[in-house]
């Protein structure tokens, strides 16, 4: 009995004295795929000022309404192919505003993406749940305070449901190229655009060829890019400027075609098609708040100015 008794001691004391199993170190997320230019995302008087430049000006139907967080009411989608929409916020009060509400992209994981950026550290929601369209999706701040939408579409969505419906012949382009953002600090968006999302290097220049305004960075994964459109501190812009930077530029293969559709439609503008300081063909247009929309023709004509124009997607 005793011999018993203190083979039981025994065993129970090596087994508390033994180590806990060492623990795996956890992996490392990597960055999902950044595919392109989900939405452009702005406010307007009305909806019929809206319906007027994006619907008939520039062709575009009317997909359907739906809400954003934090916007009032209900907003319009205007299609420009199944991945990619210009949306209107009847809510402008004021026009000294900032017309801009947020950009969007389209990744193919959300929750991937919002993991990586927290293993990152930067400052993100702390779940990934389906949006009022049925799709993943997150928002963030990026380093100077404008909204970023990342989204992952999902085919029971409501963009999956529509997909190859609304996109009519009347379309001055079928695809977003870029959208440009105004900023004050290179290096400091620098850290999320090019750091963490690993957006690459395009084209910068400017008016003058000794100083860089406009930095445009391909998506990483993607043929679309973002530009930023950059000022001092000590020369902020006032309502009018920042509705020409905070702009969506649409891709097309004959700039004067466009030109002659849109005012054949009943567009009156004062600016013709130019070739611009990137040496592509540009035509500038404006809705009836300021906001910009860009055409252009992706592939040069003339030599660029400032720095060479490294895009793999002009042939």
């Amino acid at each position: 009995m005793k011999k018993a008794l203190l083979t039981v001691f025994v065993v129970g004391l090596s087994w508390q004295c033994s180590a806990p199993p060492a623990e795996e170190p956890a992996a490392r997320v990597e960055r999902p795929a950044i595919v392109g230019i989900a939405n452009f995302v702005v406010t307007t008087g009305s909806v019929e000022e809206a319906r007027t430049f994006y619907g008939t000006y520039l062709g575009y139907e009317e997909a359907f309404q739906h809400t954003r967080p934090g916007v009032a009411g209900d907003m319009l989608a205007f299609k420009v192919n199944d991945t990619q929409f210009i949306e209107l916020s009847p809510t402008l009060n004021n026009e000294d505003d900032d017309k801009l509400i947020q950009i969007g992209l389209e990744t193919t994981n959300a929750q991937q993406l919002r993991d990586y950026l927290a293993q990152e550290g930067y400052e993100v929601p702390a779940t990934v749940d389906k949006d009022a369209d049925g799709n993943m999706s997150f928002h963030i701040a990026d380093p100077e305070g404008h909204d970023v939408e990342f989204v992952e579409y999902l085919p029971d969505s409501v963009q999956g449901k529509t997909a190859g419906q609304f996109l009519g012949e009347n379309r001055v382009s079928d695809h977003i190229l870029h959208v440009g953002i105004h900023f004050y600090d290179e290096a400091l968006v620098d850290t999320l655009y090019k750091g963490l999302l690993g957006f690459r290097p395009l084209w910068r220049g400017g008016m003058t060829d000794e100083k860089a305004e406009w930095i445009s960075l391909l998506l990483p994964d993607g043929s679309s890019w973002i530009e930023y459109m950059l000022a001092d501190h000590e020369n902020p812009p006032d309502a009018r400027r920042l509705g020409n930077w905070h702009h969506v530029c649409l891709g097309t293969d004959d700039v004067q075609k466009v030109y002659d559709d849109v005012v054949a439609r009943g567009y009156q503008g004062e600016r013709m098609p130019s070739i611009a300081r990137d040496g592509r063909w540009l035509l500038h247009m404006f809705d009836q708040h300021n906001t910009r929309t860009e055409m252009m023709i992706r592939k040069p004509v003339e030599t660029p100015c400032c720095s060479e124009l490294t895009d793999p997607y002009t042939d």
